[in-house]
Formats: C-alpha cells, sequence, structure tokens
C-alpha cells in the first residue's frame, strides 16, 4: 500500500509536467522524450547497482512495458484529444484496475476477498464523481466512440502490463532472483520506449513525409528555442513518473495484487486537483470534494480489511 501511494503522488507531480510538455511538442513527442529520459536515470542505476536487462523474467518485463507504456500511452493520447482529460480520466483509471481484477484472477488465479472487491468499488466511484465532466460536451458520436475505443484500449494496455509485471516477478522468485522495483521499471520502461519511438517516427512521416532534408524541417532555432521551454517539464515528468513513479508502482507490484495497486493510483486526479490549481488555475468544485471524500473512505475500508 506505501508504494502504491507513493507511485500515485510521484504519477500526479508526473501528470502535471506531462501536461506542460505536451502542450508544447504534442504528446507522442513530450511521452517519447519523457520515456528516453526515463531509461537513462534508470538505466544508470541498474547498471551500476543492479542486473539491467538480464534475468530470466526480463521478457516479461519488456513485454509489460510495450503494453503498458507503450500501446497503452499511446491508446491514451488518442484517447484525450477526443473525449477531453475529464472523460479519459474515467476510462483509464476507473476501467484498469477491474480489468486487471479479471486478468489476474483468470491467468495467475489471484482471488481477492469481496470486502476488498467492495473498497475498491467505493474508491473508483470516488473517483468517478470527481473527475467527472461538470456540463455536457457536446462531443460528437463519432469521438465519443472512437474515443472511448482508445480509452479502453488505453486501460486494457495499463492492466496487461501491470499483471504481466506481476508473472514476472514469479519467474524471477521461482528462478532464485531478487530483483528490484528500479530494475524492474528499467526492463519495462525499455519495451515502452520502442514502442514510443515508432509512434513518434509515424507521426513525424506524416508531418514531413520522407523527406530529411533541413529545409523541410523545423528551422534549428526555434527547435533550440523550444527545448529550452521543454526540457524542465520533460526532465520532471521523465524523473518523476518514468524513473521514481515507475519503481514505486513496480515495487507495489512485486507484492500486492494489480486491482488493489491501480485502485490505489486511481487516485492520482485527486492528488492532481490541488496541483492543478496552483499550476493550471483550475478551481476545485463541490462535486470533487464529495468525490474527494468517498474514495478517501473506500481507501479507509480497504486498508482495514484483511487480505
Amino acid at each position: 500500500m506505501l508504494a502504491a501511494a507513493l507511485a500515485t503522488i510521484l504519477f500526479s507531480f508526473s501528470i502535471i509536467c506531462g501536461h506542460r510538455a505536451s502542450k508544447l511538442v504534442g504528446g507522442s513527442e513530450a511521452n517519447f522524450w519523457r520515456l528516453t529520459l526515463g531509461t537513462v536515470f534508470l538505466g544508470i542505476w541498474s547498471y551500476i547497482f543492479g542486473i539491467g536487462l538480464g534475468g530470466p523474467a526480463m521478457p516479461f518485463f519488456f513485454l509489460s512495458g510495450i503494453l503498458g507504456f507503450g500501446f497503452g500511452d499511446v491508446a491514451l493520447y488518442q484517447a484525450l484529444p477526443r473525449l477531453g482529460s475529464r472523460l479519459t480520466t474515467i476510462y483509464m483509471q476507473c476501467l484498469t484496475a477491474p480489468i486487471a481484477v479479471v486478468i489476474e484472477w483468470l491467468w495467475l488465479d489471484t482471488r481477492l476477498s469481496s470486502a476488498q472487491l467492495g473498497a475498491m468499488a467505493v474508491i473508483l466511484c470516488g473517483v468517478a464523481v470527481a473527475v467527472a465532466p461538470e456540463k455536457d460536451s457536446r462531443r460528437s458520436r463519432s469521438d465519443l466512440w472512437i474515443g472511448g475505443t482508445f480509452g479502453m484500449l488505453a486501460a486494457i494496455g495499463g492492466a496487461l502490463g501491470g499483471v504481466i509485471s506481476r508473472k514476472a516477478y514469479s519467474v524471477a522468485d521461482a528462478a532464485g532472483e531478487s530483483i528490484s522495483g528500479t530494475n524492474a521499471a528499467f526492463q519495462r520502461v525499455v519495451g515502452g520506449l520502442v514502442v514510443a519511438g515508432i509512434a513518434l517516427l509515424i507521426v513525424r512521416w506524416k508531418q514531413h513525409g520522407y523527406s530529411t532534408r533541413p529545409q523541410d524541417l523545423p528551422l534549428v532555432n526555434a527547435e533550440a528555442k523550444k527545448w529550452r521551454k521543454l526540457l524542465p517539464w520533460v526532465f520532471g515528468t521523465a524523473l518523476a513518473g518514468a524513473a521514481l513513479g515507475g519503481t514505486c508502482q513496480q515495487w507495489a507490484l512485486h507484492t500486492t495484487p494489480a486491482g488493489i495497486v491501480f485502485t490505489i493510483i486511481a487516485l492520482m486526479p485527486l492528488m492532481v486537483m490541488p496541483l492543478a490549481v496552483v499550476f493550471e488555475g483550475e478551481r476545485i468544485t463541490r462535486r470533487s470534494v464529495i468525490g474527494v471524500i468517498i474514495a478517501v473512505a473506500g481507501v479507509i475500508a480497504l486498508m482495514k480489511v484483511k487480505q
């Protein structure tokens, strides 16, 4: 629970920085550089103190990153412009946990008690109440269908990534190998970086075609000016999210079922609210406060439930 709570706090700071970065260069590029710096941070630690890309569980962590960091985040950034941040958050945060519960039950035979499932449902309901849009956004049926599909794919990718990490830890334990959350996060982020790199290449191709002539690409001076504004936000989202947040998430998944971990992480939008007031000038509504109270009650109940 402590590791999941730390991951939630770190991811909250990461999403604020990531939002600023995506405004400057777009979601695909911001996500790519976030994962690139995260890979560098985690790789330095992993190769000095850990096992790098070695170990019997590495293929599972790599696949976890492809599905979670990679396809999950790519789908997330496709859902955002169609659904908006609030509806996308409901899809991502409130569907990932129950999907993870079902997948882990079917694959790894991890069973949660009725009391645990009830407390998790209360938490997710509180999050949904807090982040639901205030008014009808009047989005087109096409945006709702396509955005909803991508939102569902993002939730499935995140859930699969978490459960596969659980499987990876069981493989490492069976082989008598101890792998830290930091090393697991490194092996996972490398998989996500591969997908993010391919996604960025596709975006660049659509923008510039096959040409690589300097005169057909953005001006160097403009790029340098952009990077001076971008670097602090990319550094912040990479350190807080991909590196430290990813480490805490993997630490939590080593000892706790994925559904419970993702339910705690679903509190992230509530953690972001006070940060958004400071950095984005947003306001906290009465309904948001009610949602927070419901979610906190669910957390207290979950902490009191016996495993």
